[in-house]
């Protein structure tokens, strides 16, 4: 297939990047504001102007940079909002057949993600007419990024939707908690800094799994949106015990609870997952890989 990749120079999309080649597939690469060391185009300006000729597209482009730039920073993440428009209209004005659009977890109402018992999220738990209130603008935006998709496969093309989790792996920026315990870990630091109380849950999927299933969403024609994780919960705690034993040293924990944390709870029902993919990289595996790097 000849693919439009966009955010190519980003985590999810350097990873899927290297996917498509080596599956024989020709990329079309670009970056958000134009990665000018690796890539000349930026992302809005090519949505804008492009005239199209792909198979496929996939949009990783976006503002993130972890939960402190999604508190700190919420007019910088709702320049996704722009983008997300521009990509869904430049699929229906070029009648690109095919597309993937990264919504992502924090689209979920923060009422079902609260303390107490675990509510796992799963795909119906987002009702269009009645939405319940997303985390931040991101949440906000990628929200209405699957609203757009509707409406651009209303015009023929056809849009899978994949919601990740907790994305992970040895490569991604320390903005992020996986990598930044990863190096507190490395370093051996005592003691070992965890933001918030340390029992909120998350649902870690590497990046070779998220890569799996995007890429079998696609060739299975999978239809709606699908969450992207493994349905495990493990509290920041627990993520930090299972690294320092890795690491073969046991920290005291401090926890630091002013820090920016995100809901309490955050864990999905992988069931539509598990119908086109079967993740394969379990969290102790993925600690081990990253340590190692």
């Amino acid at each position: 297939m000849r693919v439009l990749l966009s955010g190519a120079s980003g985590f999810v999309g350097r990873h899927l990047h290297r996917a498509l080649e080596e599956r024989g597939d020709t990329v079309a690469a670009f970056d958000l504001n134009g990665n000018r060391d690796v890539y000349t185009r930026d992302a809005l300006d090519y949505f804008r102007h492009n005239t199209g000729g792909f198979d496929l597209a996939i949009h990783c482009a976006a503002v993130v940079g972890g939960r402190a730039s999604i508190d700190g920073s919420p007019l910088g993440v709702a320049t996704n909002l722009a983008l997300d428009a521009w990509y869904f209209r430049w699929l229906v004005r070029t009648k690109t057949p095919r597309a993937v659009y990264f919504s992502s977890s924090a689209a979920y109402p923060v009422a079902l993600q609260q303390p107490g018992e675990i509510h796992r999220l799963v795909e119906t738990d987002i009702d269009f007419e009645q939405p319940g209130r997303p985390d931040a603008t991101y949440g906000l935006t990628k929200l209405a990024g699957e609203q757009l998709a509707q409406y651009a496969e209303a015009e023929g093309t056809r849009v899978h939707i994949l919601r990740p989790f907790s994305g992970y792996g040895e490569d991604q920026d320390e903005a992020y908690p996986f990598p930044a315990f990863i190096l507190r870990a490395r370093e051996r630091q005592d003691p070992f800094e965890i933001w918030g109380d340390g029992n909120s849950t998350r649902d870690w999927i590497h990046i070779d799994d998220l890569v799996g299933a995007t890429l079998a969403a696609v060739d299975q024609d999978a239809t709606g949106p699908i969450n992207v994780g493994w349905g495990r919960a493990t509290s920041f705690d627990e993520l930090a015990q299972l690294v320092t034993t890795a690491a073969g040293y046991r920290p005291q924990l401090k926890h630091l609870p002013t820090a920016p944390q995100g809901v309490h709870h955050r864990v999905c029902d992988p069931k539509r997952m598990l119908d086109v993919y079967q993740p394969r990289v379990q969290l102790e595996e993925g600690i081990r890989r990253a340590l190692g790097a």
